[in-house]
């Protein structure tokens, strides 16, 4: 990891410095107790009877007369108290397929079975009858005529969508170069370490408790009030150790869960439901697959002067979050670049295969791939520097967005692509790739290097966070503080972030504060561990009510000692008094103090997220204000062809991320090479093969995802534009990372063997197609 770059601040506390994880010595040493580690009394092994065919119709569900049910829990649709549904953003997908109910994807959920003994229950599995009538499922997304979801942005002068379409008309009318171009992207795995696992346990007053590997604890608590008719109170999710997410355990918990919950209530003991990784492969959400045309107008210097673009999205069998993708998508489809004139449409369609929901980007990997795909193939086709054409249209202070959002704070295009051609070389080492071609024309490995810009919105988009109202706090213990928040730590460290934007304002020790087990019961509701949100706006609140509780401590030892509560100062865990001119006078400890406050009672800090002022959007229209701010990444990727074999090689990764501040540098710069890692397999490797809706490549070892041997030497710059109004001026991190690596790798192939491949994962076979000139 270089230095940051631009830094916001010198570390006068815990914030900004890289102090060691606090649940780093658990996960090493082994001591970390995932769900599988954990037994519940009297438990029960869960499993779920699927269909097999992509779409049909349930005609019976009936059990083996020959085979000996004793001791095992049967559970279909008809044992459902609440809804028969997966609640979300729309009623659209069953908990249970029953009878006389379309199948619409493959290995969709039809029965549960429960028992003791899991070998026994896998045999019972082979013992339910579930009879068919098998109906022609549709696969293509462009055949498709169910629309989940649709946008439009019509951005340029004119106040009417026709003197809009007039002017972008005249703007292609006289543009030196009209360039167009289709970008195809697949599903993406997210293929977390430890597959999806939940365990339900039946309470004496009939509520429900749920323990499992999750994201978001209320998404499961609201499915379960829908599901079994209860109320809020007698439903409590909990989260265990989660080995990773990606967006992928965001919404599908709730789908195990409801299994989980259903099987508990029907026999009354705790059910336990662990995917084997095939089963989590074949049955969970992916990442949305797309089809981009784009179609723009540019001037003879490279000036971008109109872009049209139109996404269709492949969001499976059901809607699950597919409009929120899409959204974030259409809102980065143009990329980090003045257009003048944008008309950009997208829909997000239904297929009968397993649904598409959260995936790490959010939409914003599918957009940016074909848009930065497309300005490579502009400066290609024009003859122009790829780097050069994107320091001349990218986004700068004041700039307007196609949602006519003005850009007022923190924007970093520029910035970032010069970090990153400076450090990586990048005209120098385009330049010298280039004439070892001439040099050597008959070598039959040859080198490129390639580069791209991406930008990404921190927290929900438009509304969203206004709408959510996130809570979150800090309670004050008899040996420092509890931070209080259901967002969850799936490997990201959000809990060693939390206790460092908790220690600071209460000038603690880092040891000194903890973190509260995520329960839905328990802690306030923060919102969902999704949308870059999590330390910039969860964050941010947390550090607001640490604040808060700073400010009550400090009046309290004030009154105690007598003195002005302005001149009370906690630093390290002791409280002094810092007089105007005077040497600093000690006057207690803080867990004295804390004792005497909580002789008093309990002392808790709540805090509310609130936009800053000035922030508006409208959700009919979609304009205005999409996010309160952008984090901003370039990315310069180096490789090797062979041109016989048309192996990629990545040799070199160069990336700049401008993050606002750095509030643990070293888990930053984790989060983003770990990000450009995941990146570069959807780039090269990562695809499902599928058959009549059946995904065929279901396991680790023929679904390839980047090991260490495949990841390249990472350069990582750190840019800290501080966003005025993040904790620290901080912004959001986990998705950016994922966003531009891919082009990047394209614009380097292109480069080194003059071919542009618009398809992802960029394959050996696709390579050698595009060298021979088939399609």
């Amino acid at each position: 990891m270089n230095a940051p770059v631009n830094s916001a601040r010198a570390a006068a506390g815990p914030v900004g410095t890289s102090p060691p994880r606090v649940d780093g010595e658990e996960k090493v040493t082994g001591r970390a107790r995932y769900l599988d580690d954990v037994e519940f009394p009297n438990q029960l092994w869960g499993r779920t009877v699927r269909s097999a065919v992509a779409h049909g119709r349930v005609k019976s569900i009936a059990l083996d007369p020959a085979f000996d049910w004793s001791g095992i829990t049967f559970v279909t649709a008809a044992d459902i108290p609440g809804e028969n549904l997966i609640a979300l953003i729309v009623d659209d997908q069953p908990c249970l397929v029953g009878v006389g109910m379309e199948i619409q994807h493959a290995e969709e959920p039809i029965a549960l079975l429960a028992c003791e003994d899991r070998e026994r229950l896998e045999r019972a599995l082979k013992h339910v009858r579930v009879e068919v009538e098998e109906l022609p499922p549709l696969l293509d997304p462009l055949a498709s005529q169910k629309v989940f979801k649709k946008y439009q942005l019509d951005f340029g002068p004119g106040a009417s969508a026709a003197e809009k379409k007039a002017a972008r008309e005249a703007a292609f009318a006289s543009a030196a170069r009209v360039v167009e171009g289709e970008y195809r992207v697949s599903h993406q795995e997210q293929m977390y370490i430890e597959p999806n696992a939940i365990c339900a346990l039946p309470r004496e007053d009939g509520g429900v408790t749920i323990h499992g590997s999750m994201q978001c604890p209320f998404y499961i608590h609201r499915a379960m009030q829908r599901l079994l008719a209860l109320p809020e109170e007698k439903i409590a999710v909990i989260q265990a150790v989660t080995g990773g997410g990606f967006g992928g355990k965001e919404d599908f918990p709730s789908v195990i869960a409801s299994h989980a919950a259903l099987l508990a209530r029907k026999s009354g003991r705790p059910v336990k439901i662990i995917y084997k990784r095939d089963e989590d492969v074949a049955c969970t959400t992916k990442r949305h697959p797309a089809i981009m045309k784009l179609k723009t107008a540019v001037a003879a210097d490279g000036t971008f002067l109109a872009c049209e673009i139109d996404v269709v999205m492949d969001g499976g069998a059901y809607v699950t979050l597919s409009p929120v993708v899409a959204s974030r998508g259409v809102l980065h489809a143009a990329g980090a670049y003045r257009w003048p004139h944008a008309l950009i449409d997208c829909r997000v369609v239904q297929t009968h295969t397993i649904p598409n929901g959260a995936f790490r980007g959010f939409g914003v990997p599918q957009t940016i791939f074909a848009i930065e795909s497309h300005v490579e193939k502009i400066a290609h086709e024009m003859g122009l520097d790829p780097l050069a054409v994107r320091r001349k249209n990218c986004f700068v202070l004041g700039d307007v967005t196609p949602t006519g959002q003005v850009l007022r704070w923190s924007v970093s295009a520029r910035e970032s692509l010069d970090a990153v051609a400076e450090l990586s070389r990048f005209d120098e080492k385009r330049a010298a790739f280039a004439q070892a071609r001439i040099d050597h024309p008959h070598a039959r490995k040859v080198r490129g290097i390639g580069m791209s810009l991406a930008h990404h919105g921190a927290g929900f988009t438009g509304s969203g966070e206004d709408k959510l109202k996130a809570r979150a706090g800090v309670e004050l213990t008899a040996t420092g503080a509890r931070v209080l928040a259901i967002s969850t730590d799936i490997g990201q460290g959000t809990n060693t972030i939390f206790a460092q934007m908790a220690a600071e304002p209460l000038g603690l020790p880092m040891s000194a504060v903890e973190v509260a087990q995520p329960d839905t019961s328990k802690v306030p509701d923060s919102g969902p561990t999704v949308a870059s949100r999590t330390l910039m706006v969860v964050g941010g609140t947390v550090a607001k009510a640490a604040r808060a509780m700073a400010s009550q401590l400090a009046s309290f030892v004030a009154e105690r000692h007598g003195v002005p509560a302005d001149e009370v100062v906690c630093t390290g865990g002791v409280f002094t008094h810092a007089a105007p001119g005077q040497a600093p006078r000690e006057l207690a400890a803080f867990a004295e103090i804390a004792a005497a406050r909580l002789s008093q009672g309990p002392l808790v800090c709540i805090e509310q997220y609130k936009h800053p002022a000035g922030i508006h959007f409208d959700d009919e229209t979609y304009a205005g204000d999409a996010y309160p701010c952008f984090g901003w990444a370039a990315t310069a990727v180096e490789v090797t062809v062979d041109l016989d074999t048309c192996e990629i090689t990545l040799d070199r990764v160069t990336t700049a991320n401008d993050i606002g501040a750095a509030v643990n540098p070293v888990l930053a710069a984790g989060q983003i090479e770990g990000g450009t890692v995941q990146a570069l397999g959807y780039a090269l490797l990562e695809e499902h093969h599928w058959k009549n809706g059946h995904i065929l490549n279901t396991r680790m070892q023929n679904y390839l995802i980047p090991t260490s041997l495949d990841a390249p030497h990472i350069d990582t710059i750190i840019i800290e534009n501080p966003y005025p109004h993040g904790p620290w001026g901080a912004k959001g991190l986990g998705e950016l990372p994922m966003d531009g690596p891919a082009p990047a790798v394209l614009a380097a192939v292109l480069h080194a063997t003059g071919q542009l491949v618009p398809v992802l994962p960029i394959t050996p076979e696709r390579l050698m197609n595009a060298i021979e000139g088939q399609p």
